[in-house]
């Protein structure tokens, strides 16, 4: 009889391409995610994964192995948030993924709060610039500024955040003020991934800056503030962490800038056990709290 914890060990290896990577992801010693595929090879008799210079490739069997194991998994992550479900008490692991700027400046303050009042529950906060699947159980719950359309997902709107477009007085000082008319020419934009970009922000740079050239791209929105604050060039950056900055001037546009909505999801069958809810609940008030800052008025 197969082992599931054998197939789990062969999925991550699959997914991410190297027994490091998988290991990392498994919080496991890469030689035990070794061991566990020669065993799963052995107990099937046949090879499923290639080693090459670029990383494990899937053989023919193990892709075959892999499009099962992926149904396997569907139906035990089921059980498990069935299951998990029914859990009454205030205690256990919670793991959130959202960007790294509400990681640090929204959700860290209002999880150390929830710690104090709820010890039991441990929170893995875990600021991840890409989407990650809560129906896999890579996440419990997801701090979003992009709606998720996941049918098994509950998703509600709790905030806004305002961006502005914001350069360094030295910069300006070296390249002058920006004409926006004539597209921005002779200025440097610094911007997101397009894998990571928000639409609305692309869109709004787009049409204000159409000449000004691009001199670097981040997946990184505290990187991106950085840069801009040491004379990088022009950044959309979200105000509530660049107005205060004495390194920053929000720059006066033709266009308004955009407000982007901050989403709150989580998978329907986990969102009545207690620690998830209580992370849901804090997580709502912490962004109602901060509501003045995040989407300033004026």
């Amino acid at each position: 009889m197969l082992d599931w914890d054998d197939l789990r060990f062969f999925l991550a290896i699959a997914r991410q391409g190297s027994l490091t990577a998988a290991a990392r992801e498994l919080r496991v010693a890469q030689s035990t995610v070794g061991r566990r595929l020669s065993s799963l090879e052995a107990s099937l008799g046949v090879r499923l994964l290639h080693r090459t210079p670029e990383g494990y490739t899937l053989t023919l069997a193990g892709q075959d192995v892999l499009n099962q194991a992926e149904r396997v998994e569907v139906e035990v992550l089921g059980v498990e948030r069935s299951v998990g479900g029914r859990d009454v008490k205030l205690e256990g692991v919670v793991r959130v993924t959202c960007t790294e700027t509400i990681a640090a400046h929204v959700l860290a303050p209002c999880f150390a709060a929830l710690q104090g009042q709820h010890p039991g529950i441990l929170v893995e906060l875990m600021p991840n610039p890409h989407v990650v699947s809560l129906s896999m159980r890579q996440a419990d719950i997801a701090v979003r500024l992009v709606r998720s359309e996941q049918h098994d997902l509950i998703v509600r709107r709790i905030g806004q955040i305002a961006f502005g477009l914001y350069a360094s007085p030295v910069y300006l000082g070296k390249h002058g003020e920006p004409d926006f008319e004539a597209g921005c020419p002779g200025h440097r934009l610094m911007t997101l991934l397009d894998d990571v970009e928000i639409d609305p922000q692309a869109q709004w740079l787009s049409e204000l800056a159409a000449r000004a050239s691009l001199g670097m791209q981040t997946s990184s929105h505290e990187a991106l503030l950085s840069a801009a604050r040491a004379g990088g060039g022009l950044a959309c950056l979200a105000r509530f962490r660049a107005d205060p900055d004495p390194g920053l001037r929000r720059l006066e546009t033709p266009l308004p800038p955009p407000v982007t909505e901050i989403w709150l999801a989580v998978h329907k069958d986990s969102r009545s056990t207690p620690r998830i809810r209580a992370a849901l609940s804090a997580i709502a008030e912490a962004v109602k709290g901060l509501a003045p800052s995040l989407s300033p008025r004026n």
